[in-house]
């Protein structure tokens, strides 16, 4: 019997016994008002405002505003955050030790993990659960991933890092931080693109975490810890470096039929940046990201990756079973031609995605209930204890 959801979130099956929903596919457990998604129709929405729409009006501390507040700002609100967001730049030396003393041969994913954690050490009131504190906190994370995911990135080629220039805004000044140098225009705003499409996503793995941790009445900085650590899973987080890597595979457009025609032969291969758990059909946020490919190309002088990625999505959505890019696929062939190299694909990802970590621990803990399902156990019961010489 196929398991069906119950208004109030059970699994029944068809002959009305408990059923199980393996990976909660299908289970409601709470109310949101932060993010809504149409999978069928390929819908996304921030607290009721449609993602093509932000993406292309508003800027990331727009959208740090609307998420953390539930409302768009207007000019003296946007003013307020942009200050907010400067004024808590700047990480602390204990941070940058901690930073410093990860191998070069460590995944970003852990350093930044590590490290924020280690912000809450560093913080005088860590566990200020008030209103004014918990957002507080959220601003401070929210500023300073920027910082630990560059300066971890310079470290690793034996480069100094670069601190924060006061003149730029979230995104321009992350692509300082990482290059050395001020973005062009067009670069500081495709990076805002991307970091608006990735800031939420409803109960993803990453965010459900945060939500379970939070819901125990823990703090924010191990909920983001713990959400940092769900997003580093290659299921989660780490599509869009896969997407990269098969597209250098791959090499040429010439090679794209017969590589896929080779790959579909094994029937476990999963075409990285393809399908979602949620979408049934394209992905609102690959149909941004696809234009910003093609634009980011161009102003390269070459759009290579944009064409070998529009030729795969073509190739994909004939099969006899369809399946849609994500924003993964689109994502790797833009950041690529802005000179960001594959590893710090995820944790560019969490950079943005930290904003709707914090809006969810914000609004689990407002009216919080501890997170605690129950199992279908399959195991014996009432075995015989079997003593120590008879075992």
């Amino acid at each position: 019997m196929i398991p069906q959801t119950t208004n109030q979130g059970f699994v029944m099956t068809e002959a009305g016994t408990p059923g199980v929903a393996y990976g909660l596919r299908g289970v409601t457990v709470d109310d949101t008002r932060i993010c809504k998604i149409i999978g069928e129709e390929g819908r996304l929405y921030y607290y009721g405002y449609n993602i093509l729409e932000l993406a292309e009006r508003c800027t990331y501390e727009e959208v740090v505003w609307l998420l953390l507040h539930g409302k768009l700002p207007n000019k003296t609100e946007l003013a307020q955050i942009t200050k907010d967001l400067k004024d808590a730049r700047g990480l602390p030396f204990g941070v940058r030790d901690v930073i410093k003393s990860a191998p070069k041969t460590s995944i970003p994913m852990d350093v930044l993990r590590t490290a924020a954690s280690a912000l809450a050490l560093t913080d005088p009131a860590p566990n200020d659960n008030s209103p004014e504190g918990i957002v507080r906190k959220a601003i401070r994370l929210i500023a300073q991933f920027p910082e630990i995911v560059a300066m971890d990135y310079r470290l690793r080629r034996g480069e100094e890092p670069v601190a924060p220039n006061p003149e730029l805004d979230h995104a321009a000044n992350f692509l300082y931080m990482l290059h050395g140098k001020a973005p062009g225009k067009d670069a500081a705003r495709t990076m805002d693109v991307a970091l608006v499409l990735h800031a939420e996503h409803s109960f993803n793995a990453s965010t459900f975490t945060a939500r379970v941790i939070a819901a125990t009445l823990s703090d924010m900085y191990s909920a983001i810890t713990g959400a940092i650590g769900a997003l580093k899973g290659p299921l989660h987080g780490g599509a869009n470096e896969g997407v990269i890597m098969t597209l250098l595979e791959i090499r040429e457009p010439a090679n794209i039929k017969p590589w896929l025609e080779k790959k579909f032969q094994d029937k476990g291969f999963r075409l990285m940046g393809f399908g979602h758990a949620v979408y049934k059909t394209l992905d609102p946020r690959a149909i941004v990201l696809k234009k910003y490919s093609k634009k980011t190309g161009e102003e390269r002088g070459t759009t290579k990756w944009y064409e070998m990625s529009d030729q795969i999505e073509g190739i994909m959505k004939g099969r006899e079973k369809p399946l849609y890019p994500n924003v993964d696929f689109y994502s790797a062939s833009t950041y690529y031609m802005m000179g960001l190299p594959p590893e710090i694909y995820t944790p560019i990802f969490a950079v943005s995605r930290v904003v709707g970590w914090c809006a969810h621990v914000i609004e689990q803990q407002a009216h919080n209930k501890l997170i605690r399902p129950a199992a279908n156990y399959i195991g014996e019961v009432d075995k015989p204890f079997v003593p120590m010489d008879q075992r």
